[in-house]
């Protein structure tokens, strides 16, 4: 008998969610107890390798302790167990959030993208500080009403971009607003990872893994059967129902700069030059230009250009370095009206390039201190102000106010590829496009499970 799939609208569930934060506003804060006690209590949904990444640094902060772990996958959760014998374990972040909802302080959410608003929303609802993994949603829907409900509660939130707080980056952002370069009018960014399948959709299906709970692991996505090394643990980025594709996954970390030290908003207009959609994955190739409205460190406007897939960048003369030096596998380049910025991803020094030559900085005006180029301390940093921020030391520096502006930029890219080399036109007050057939990717459905 063919099981019955029960769906809602993204919107619906969204406004829902919305309405019951006016009734939960009131609820007493367990933060409050925390900062008293000087410690943090985390709960971590998602423990795969990201997930196991995230629980480590966020762990390895003094004054935090682990009360609660949860995966759909067994042998995930039994190694984190493994290193938190302690913490309690689930399979399902829903109970885990009722069950715990008094000796949780903060969650940490680092599940595939299709998941991370329908747990980080529940978690907030519930007066959580949310740690979220990028890109923030899977839907620009979520990524606004994520914004909304973290501001209306004011709530701790950080989206996991933890290159934010590396120093070259942070560097980066100095040069630019100091004008070194001058206004700047174009951005040129790149990654030639390939989180795209041209392939359609898999054929029939194979056993579940006894450790897998494969209806949790789908949540609120459509129901389709398994197929192994298809999609979990690690293919999913590439499938349009769980990820967002190369721009979802490395654009978020290379537009971070950029979009942060040019104080961007969202773009004006959008174009992906990609192959037509099959309906099931991303194409393994993008380049999506942007247009932006100008800031105060841009022209009049701001052209984006990003290069994603084997052999990306294409060669453009913006990108031609002294002494015919080749590009770093990944990076962003700033022309300005003075010359342009290299910054190469990550943890190399942004380079100065005027008339054909490289230039010397004086950066020591800027007080950052000497460069740092050990990850696994830089790294830290970001979750570390993150728990720092619960316990009321410190700001977050991605906060969900700025993070769903910078996921609403990628995701209207990732839109624009189902519509190959035409140009899409964003109003961004209404949050809709000009273009009506686009508006039915901005949410969807969620399957209930």
């Amino acid at each position: 008998m063919t099981k019955k799939i029960q769906v809602l609208d993204r919107r619906d569930f969204l406004k829902k969610s919305s309405l019951g934060v006016m009734g939960l506003s009131l609820a007493p804060s367990l933060l409050a107890l925390a900062k008293e006690n000087g410690r943090l209590r985390t709960a971590h949904i998602g423990l795969g390798s990201m997930g196991m990444a995230d629980l480590d640094a966020i762990a390895s902060h003094e004054l935090v302790d682990v009360v609660a772990l949860c995966d759909v996958d067994s042998k995930a959760l039994e190694g984190a167990k493994a290193l938190h014998p302690n913490a309690k374990g689930y399979a399902d972040y829903r109970e885990m959030l009722k069950d715990m909802k008094n000796e949780i302080d903060a969650v940490i959410v680092s599940t595939p993208d299709h998941t991370h608003a329908p747990a980080s929303i529940m978690a907030m609802k519930m007066n959580k500080p949310v740690y979220c993994q990028k890109p923030l949603t899977h839907h620009v829907s979520e990524a606004r009403a994520m914004k909304k409900l973290a501001a209306k509660k004011n709530l701790v939130t950080q989206m996991g971009i933890q290159v934010h707080s590396f120093y070259d980056y942070k560097l980066a952002t100095l040069l630019i607003q100091s004008g070194i370069i001058g206004k700047v009018h174009t951005v040129r960014a790149w990654s030639p990872k390939n989180w795209g399948t041209d392939k359609p959709t898999p054929a029939g299906s194979d056993p579940v893994p006894p450790t897998l709970d494969w209806n949790l692991w789908l949540g609120t996505a459509p129901e389709r059967p398994f197929k192994e090394g298809e999609y979990h643990p690690g293919n999913w980025r590439k499938v349009l129902d769980f990820g967002c594709g190369t721009l979802g996954d490395m654009g978020v970390h290379i537009f971070d700069t950029p979009y942060n030290a040019l104080q961007l908003d969202v773009p004006r207009t959008i174009k992906n030059e990609c192959r037509q959609p099959t309906g099931f994955g991303f194409p393994e190739q993008n380049v999506v230009t942007y247009e932006f409205p100008a800031t105060p460190y841009t022209a009049d406007s701001l052209k984006w250009v990003w290069y994603d897939g084997l052999g990306a960048p294409a060669a453009h003369e913006d990108l031609l370095l002294p002494n015919g030096e080749k590009l770093p596998d990944q990076g962003a380049m700033f022309m300005g009206e003075k010359g342009r910025l290299l910054l190469p991803h990550f943890q190399q020094l942004p380079r100065l390039i005027v008339d054909g030559k490289y230039q010397e900085m004086d950066i020591e005006k800027f007080n950052l201190g000497k460069p740092v180029k050990d990850y696994d301390s830089e790294s830290k940093k970001h979750y570390h102000q993150f728990v720092d921020a619960c316990l009321g030391k410190d700001e977050c520096s991605a906060p969900f106010s700025y993070a769903a502006r910078l996921t609403e930029t990628i995701l209207l890219g990732v839109i624009a590829g189902r519509f190959p080399n035409r140009t899409l036109h964003w109003d961004s007050e209404k949050a809709r496009f000009e273009e009506d057939e686009a508006n039915q990717f901005l949410d969807g459905k969620y399957r209930k499970f």
